[in-house]
């Protein structure tokens, strides 16, 4: 049930209606039954697979637990502590492994068998990849790690741990949320409040706008452009490729936008995904602002576990690529997901190692790092870093992305802007000039909030008569151009395949 379909338009204000209308003892339960009913609807037999991934957590939070009342040595509890992280931890990743990454394994040792000339394994093994299954375990495993740190406690009542890990706004593709912020809002009582509800509909109506209006209309020029690279070579690459980076962009904060809102109404308040990251001036502050859930787990249960920057420059440098490798292998089993996190790992290193001698370039040369040019110039190096990142992303191949990257360098097209050759990529003149207009209206969004002006705040001070006409204009907007598909099929969400 995605998000922008017809059936989650009608399933969502029924569950809400039901919600507040529940006794406050059971809301949990009602949220808890509409979570893995949410779940089931794509299929249904993965549900025990989120069910198992909850039990192995609960389980290990439980013992920790138990271990820590137990009267025994500090020594010999933190040893038990250590193997039921360790075992939660095998469980939950062995799942994933299976699920996710088994056939690239597989693949990879095929390869090196035939290199080597020897016989190749076939394993029967090939099932679907449960949707959500790497947001739902790593949200799993931070619990885990939580209790073991001493930062929580252990949820005694396991329908409501359950809850936490279920909670279906978030459920399938984030924000990861953490045990401290999520799981204590379920044993509160959340009533029905008209401002908390407006708020989360403005929410997520500027998430709709993003994915219907934004994300899944460039989709069908950048899919027209990378389906068929040789056919759209030079400048027709150059702008798919930028074009895509704010389709990805749109795409998953459109989800986390209408997952923030639609939790806002009920009661509940989930943690920011994206702040504004292509304003970002240095590869490492955009990682700070682009899935910060994903982004804030790794340096959270990777990256300080690892030595963080407590262990000198080298270790420093080896630490980040090391989680940029493993965030590369997080989003897919291919190597051009491995390539795009390694690039982005050594744009951070480059920056960090070259820091000092910018800075003595500035000074030498009397340039103001503080002035708007000079930010403007390195918002935008910023951009064309991350967007060559992003060919390797998109691209179905590493050859295909070279291929790209290749033709967008060599191949000089520019007269295509000026001669109709856009609008022949799947989008009429039309629909290509309101992509723009609506991406004019995205920059002018993420500039206001990166100068924190309360958009939904001033909003909801203006008259009745006012707001109604904001939110019936937007709404209607977004219903009439918004991109539906044939037969008005929802279009799943990019990281629905993560």
């Amino acid at each position: 049930m995605l998000f922008n379909s017809i059936n989650f338009l009608i399933f969502f204000p029924i569950a809400s209606l039901i919600y507040f209308i529940f006794p406050a003892k059971i809301k949990y339960l009602w949220l808890l039954i509409i979570s893995y009913f949410y779940y089931m609807c794509w299929n249904a037999k993965y549900a025990l697979l989120l069910l198992f991934s909850t039990g192995v957590t609960y389980l290990s939070g439980f013992l920790m637990d138990y271990f820590e009342k137990s009267g025994d040595n500090s020594h010999q509890i933190k040893i038990r502590k250590k193997w039921c992280v360790a075992g939660s931890f095998f469980l939950n990743l062995s799942v994933l492994f299976l699920f996710k990454y088994f056939d690239f394994a597989v693949d990879n040792i095929n390869r090196l068998l035939s290199m080597c000339r020897l016989s190749l394994i076939s394993p029967s093994f090939d099932p679907l990849l449960p949707v959500g299954i790497s947001f739902y375990i790593f949200q799993a495993l931070s619990y885990t790690m939580d209790i073991y740190r001493k930062e929580i406690r252990a949820e005694k009542n396991f329908l409501k741990y359950a809850l936490f890990v279920s909670f279906f706004p978030q459920l399938v593709a984030g924000p990861i949320e953490r045990s401290k912020n999520l799981l204590s809002q379920i044993h509160n009582v959340h009533s029905f409040n008209y401002k908390r509800m407006t708020e989360g509909l403005l929410i997520m109506l500027w998430g709709y706008f993003q994915k219907l209006v934004l994300a899944d209309r460039i989709a069908i020029f950048v899919d027209a452009a990378y389906g068929n690279p040789a056919a759209y070579p030079g400048c027709y690459l150059l702008l798919a490729s930028v074009l895509f980076a704010v389709q990805i962009y749109c795409d998953f904060s459109g989800y986390s936008l209408i997952a923030i809102g639609s939790a806002r109404i009920l009661g509940f308040s989930l943690m920011d995904n994206f702040h504004c990251p292509y304003l970002s001036a240095s590869v490492a502050e955009f990682w700070r602002r682009w899935h910060i859930s994903l982004t804030s787990w790794f340096r959270d249960y990777l990256y300080i576990p690892l030595g963080g920057n407590q262990k000198g420059p080298v270790r420093k440098y080896v630490n980040i690529l090391a989680v940029f490798l493993v965030s590369g292998l997080w989003h897919g089993a291919q190597w051009t997901y491995v390539i795009w996190g390694a690039l982005n790992g050594l744009f951070q290193i480059i920056g960090s190692v070259t820091k000092k001698g910018r800075e003595k370039l500035c000074r030498n040369f009397h340039i103001h790092t503080d002035s708007i040019g000079h930010k403007c110039f390195r918002i935008l190096l910023t951009f064309i870093l991350v967007d060559v990142t992003w060919i390797f992303f998109r691209a179905g191949s590493i050859t295909e992305a070279f291929f790209i990257l290749k033709n967008i360098f060599t191949v000089h097209n520019p007269w295509i802007f000026l001669d109709g050759s856009l609008y022949t990529l799947g989008l009429s003149q039309r629909q290509f000039w309101l992509m723009i207009f609506a991406i004019g209206a995205l920059i002018a969004g993420d500039i206001l909030t990166y100068y924190k002006v309360p958009v939904i705040q001033i909003l909801l001070k203006q008259d009745l008569w006012c707001r109604w006409l904001i939110y019936i204009g937007a709404a209607v907007f977004i219903l009439i151009f918004g991109i539906w598909g044939a037969g008005y099929d929802a279009q799943a969400f990019v990281y629905f395949q993560f």
